[in-house]
C-alpha cells in the first residue's frame, strides 16, 4: 500500500482559498468537492483533510493529520506538541488589542485592571504577564468587537486585517500583540517515509514562493553599456546576452526581486535599456 502523506487544512474561512490554491500551484491535483471532508491528490502521495481552523493543531499531534495549514495565530494559542515548519507568506494580519474610539490611550499601563474580551487568552495574557500588566480575560468564541460596546470588556484582543471591522464597531487600534500568517506545522514523530514526502511538498513550496517574488526581465541595450546594465541586474548569478541582428546591440535575461522592480526598471532606462519586456514567473528552481 503506497505511503502518503496527511495534510489539514481549513475547510472554509480565512485561509481555506489559499491552502487550497498553493497545493494547486504546487501541481498537486484532487477532487474538493462539495462538503467533502476527506481527498486524495490524483498525482502526489497526499491525503487532504478539510477541518476546522483551531482543530487542527489537535489533529496533528494526535497523529491524525502528519501536517496541516493553520495561522500563526492558531498554532500560537493553542499550544500543542507540534513543529513549525515554515511560514508560507499568505494569510497575513495581526493581532490586537483595540478600546473604543472615544477612550485615550497613552501605554500598555492604562490596561490594568480592565477587562479583557478575546478568542485568544492564552497569548494575550502571556503579553500581559510579559509586560507586567494585572487584567481581567474574558474568553469568547465570536463578535469579540461588541464586547465593549454591552459592557463586556474595556478592550477586546482580536485579529485585525484592514481594520475595517474596528472602525464599524466604534474602535481603535492600540496595540499590536502578534504579525501573523499562514504556516506548515508538522507532527512531531513523523515516520522516515512521511518525511521524504514532506520534503518534496516543501521542495515545491518553495519554487512556487521563489516565484511569486520574482520577475523575469528581457531587454534590448547597447552592447557598450552592457557591463553596466549587467551591474544593475542581480540575477540568479549573472544575466544571459544575445547578440541581436541589429549590430552592437545585445538582448538580455534576468530575474529581479519584486521589491527591487521599479527602482532597477528606472535605473535600467537611464542606462540606455529599450524594449523592456517583464513577464511572471511560475515557478523557480534554484
Amino acid at each position: 500500500m503506497e505511503t502518503k502523506l496527511r495534510i489539514a487544512i481549513q475547510k472554509s474561512g480565512r485561509l481555506s482559498e489559499s491552502s487550497l490554491k498553493l497545493l494547486k500551484e504546487c501541481g498537486i491535483e484532487f477532487d474538493n468537492g462539495l462538503n467533502k471532508l476527506k481527498a486524495e491528490a490524483f498525482n502526489f502521495p497526499l491525503e487532504v483533510f478539510f477541518l476546522r481552523d483551531d482543530d487542527i493543531p489537535q489533529y496533528v499531534e494526535d497523529g491524525v493529520a502528519d501536517i496541516g495549514i493553520v495561522g500563526e495565530n492558531v498554532f500560537l494559542e493553542k499550544n500543542k506538541k507540534i513543529q513549525l515548519v515554515d511560514k508560507l507568506g499568505f494569510g497575513k494580519c495581526r493581532l490586537s488589542i483595540a478600546i473604543p474610539k472615544e477612550k485615550k490611550y497613552t501605554s500598555l499601563k492604562d490596561f490594568d485592571g480592565k477587562r479583557f474580551a478575546t478568542s485568544y487568552p492564552n497569548i494575550l495574557s502571556n503579553y500581559l504577564k510579559k509586560n507586567k500588566i494585572k487584567a481581567e480575560i474574558q474568553e469568547i468564541s465570536g463578535s469579540v468587537e461588541i464586547a465593549p460596546g454591552i459592557g463586556l470588556a474595556d478592550a477586546i484582543c482580536d485579529l485585525v486585517s484592514s481594520g475595517s471591522t474596528l472602525f464599524t464597531n466604534g474602535l481603535k487600534e492600540t496595540t499590536i500583540i502578534l504579525n501573523s500568517e499562514a504556516v506548515l506545522v508538522a507532527n512531531n514523530n513523523l515516520k522516515r517515509d512521511r518525511k521524504i514526502i514532506l520534503n518534496k511538498l516543501l521542495f515545491r513550496i518553495n519554487a512556487v514562493r521563489k516565484a511569486k517574488n520574482t520577475k523575469y526581465i528581457l531587454l534590448n541595450a547597447p552592447n557598450n553599456k552592457l557591463q553596466k546594465i549587467c551591474s544593475i541586474l542581480p540575477g540568479m548569478k549573472s544575466p544571459t546576452i544575445l547578440p541581436l541582428a541589429e549590430k552592437n546591440w545585445s538582448s538580455v535575461h534576468s530575474v529581479v526581486e519584486e521589491n527591487q522592480f521599479w527602482e532597477i526598471i528606472e535605473k535600467l532606462k537611464t542606462n540606455g535599456a529599450q524594449g523592456i519586456l517583464v513577464l511572471p514567473i511560475e515557478k523557480m528552481i534554484l
